[in-house]
């Protein structure tokens, strides 16, 4: 059956991707934005997660919310301030929502968020599920509270879904480019030990999972949303370049070199991240592409 699916975070790289998924398979889609925007066949209506303002009429008709806004966080160092904003954009807006949907009257019945690996911390080998504990860096800790607030929707009786995220593929968008450029530039090299376990996923694939959290109301709680195999930073790093035709240094970048660079913020890129998506797979969602030398193939032959 067709719903009305209100996104937050919608223009973004995924938000892209999921409004326009969703249209075509006949859904009404609304979104929640910062400015005006001009999308066709989207309404738009107007937040302030900081100033808590929202047009309340962004709630009219729908059924479900995708929850996506939050600050980047790989656009800019980490100042103290800036992992502030990187926290309080998950936790604010979350809490703004479900303080509109405890006081006016309204249908939704679902929530479907964002959430990322990064809960899980540095790990080594380890193989995570979503039973795992969490980790101890600025990473988990802003997990940790994004989930929390998420879970606010349980107490009004919606049905929760969070997605822990790692790296999404895309050639234009997120991580990707970031990987690419220093290969394309002829200085591309493992970094810090290369062993470092890289949780990924193909963008498309992304894409239907949260069509699949829509649809299944079986589903509930938290799934690692990455693919079946993460691959080592070295082993992403060598099928970039394949796909991009050029050389890897034979040596890493050392760790101390990344942090002198990255400070805190090269946890991002140094955190070994080994997650498992049997949560995933035993729902029945089936990814298209399951090994990474198939998804950049599919991803640069664009």
């Amino acid at each position: 059956m067709n719903q009305h699916i209100l996104i937050t975070g919608a223009t973004g790289m995924l938000g892209k991707e999921l409004i326009q998924a969703l249209l075509k398979q006949g859904d009404r889609v609304s979104i929640l934005s910062r400015k005006h925007e001009q999308i066709n066949q989207v309404n738009v209506f107007l937040w302030d997660v900081y100033k808590q303002e929202i047009d309340i009429n962004c709630l009219n008709g729908v059924d479900s919310i995708i929850h996506l806004a939050g600050e980047s966080i790989a656009s800019e160092k980490w100042s103290e301030k800036r992992k502030k904003e990187i926290i309080d954009s998950r936790v604010l807006s979350a809490g703004l929502l479900f303080k509109t949907l405890a006081g006016h009257k309204n249908q939704v019945k679902h929530f479907i968020s964002a959430a990322a690996v990064g809960i899980y911390g540095n790990r080594g080998d380890e193989i995570l599920t979503e039973e795992s504990p969490v980790g101890k860096d600025f990473l988990a800790d802003c997990c940790v509270a994004w989930e929390k607030a998420v879970n606010q929707g349980e107490m009004l009786g919606l049905r929760v879904v969070k997605l822990r995220t790692g790296v999404v593929l895309s050639k234009n968008d997120g991580a990707l480019p970031q990987m690419a450029k220093p290969i394309q530039l002829l200085v591309g090299a493992p970094l810090g030990t290369g062993k470092q376990w890289v949780p990924w996923v193909h963008y498309r694939d992304m894409t239907q999972i949260y069509l699949q959290a829509l649809a299944d109301q079986h589903m509930s709680g938290v799934y690692n949303a990455c693919a079946p195999f993460p691959v080592t930073n070295k082993t992403i790093t060598k099928a970039i370049a394949k796909q991009l035709h050029r050389p890897v240094w034979p040596f890493s970048i050392p760790e101390k070199v990344m942090k002198l660079i990255l400070g805190e913020m090269s946890v991002i890129v140094l955190n070994s991240t080994n997650t498992s998506a049997q949560k995933l797979l035993d729902t029945g969602f089936i990814f298209k592409y399951i090994y990474v030398e198939d998804a950049l193939a599919d991803i640069y032959s664009v």
